[in-house]
Parts: structure tokens; C-alpha cells; sequence
């Protein structure tokens, strides 16, 4: 008889206003978290799902962010900063990385949704440090070459992930 292999572990680190923005300025459609989630959880057992999103205070984010609980993922919220000079902070890259660096430990597979080519390094060091694999969602318009070229594999969003 066959010895049955142990599933793969899978840590998801979602970009949220990324996804939100490339989605919508290529496709003018919404990201289908759902359908997302049910095709990873195919790939194996999912230990951790965070799913990154500026606070705030409106109805449409409150629903989105109780949807996204919903699903599965843990979200995380980072206050909107609005400067004096009338430019926005909010980005979560450093919290994104630290939370990959420490999942990597015991993950078999990192899924990143971004297009963003800041966490290229992020990805070579987790796969030569940790061994893992990587996945990145994005689209392909808008997700940096480098982005992409470090992936262990790439997975364009097309109009199968939206709704």
C-alpha cells in the first residue's frame, strides 16, 4: 500500500489596495477572493491568510473586510494617513515582509498577491533561506518583471479570478 504524502502547507499574503487598483484599472472588475481561496485550498492545507487594507471608516470597506473574515482571512489594518501637504501613507510592505520572513518557517508554499517589485527580494530570500516555494498572483500588466521572474511560478489574474 502507498503511503499517502502530507498535505502542502500554504501561507497567503494578500496586498489588498494593490489587487484592488491593478484589477480594477485593467479589468474595471473586482478581485473574487472566494473563488481565489477555494481554487489554493486544491493545493493543500492553508495555516495562515492575511489580507492586508488601509482603514477606512465606511460602509463598503466595513463589508469588504467582514467578507474577506468570512472567507478565511485574518485582516489586517493599517490607519489611512492624510499629510499636511495633501499627499496619502498607507502601505503595509514592511508588515507584509516580516509576516512572510516569519511564515516561511513553516509554510511548504508562499502565495503573494502583488504586483509590487519591492518584494522580489522577500521571495529569493524566503525560497534559498526557507526552501519554499513561491506563488504570485497579479496582473500581468501590472506586476513588476522582477516580481514575476522571482516566483517559483506566476499566476496572472484573468477574468476566471473576478467577478
Amino acid at each position: 500500500m502507498q503511503k499517502e504524502l502530507p498535505a502542502k502547507k500554504i501561507a497567503i499574503f494578500v496586498d489588498v489596495q494593490n489587487i484592488y487598483y491593478t484589477t480594477r484599472d485593467t479589468f474595471a472588475r473586482q478581485f473574487n477572493y472566494r473563488e481565489f481561496w477555494q481554487q489554493i485550498s486544491k493545493e493543500g492545507d492553508i495555516i495562515i491568510a492575511n489580507a492586508y487594507a488601509i482603514q477606512r471608516s465606511d460602509d463598503q470597506q466595513h463589508k469588504f473586510q467582514k467578507a474577506l473574515k468570512h472567507i478565511g482571512f485574518n485582516v489586517k489594518l493599517k490607519p489611512f494617513i492624510q499629510r499636511r501637504d495633501g499627499s496619502a501613507k498607507g502601505d503595509w510592505d514592511v508588515g507584509i515582509t516580516i509576516d512572510v520572513m516569519e511564515a516561511a518557517v513553516d509554510a511548504d508554499i508562499i502565495v503573494l498577491l502583488s504586483g509590487d517589485g519591492d518584494f522580489e527580494m522577500l521571495l529569493r530570500k524566503v525560497m534559498t533561506r526557507d526552501g519554499v516555494e513561491s506563488y504570485v498572483y497579479g496582473v500581468t500588466e501590472l506586476t513588476a518583471q522582477a516580481l514575476i521572474n522571482s516566483a517559483s511560478e506566476f499566476f496572472p489574474i484573468d477574468s476566471r479570478l473576478l467577478i
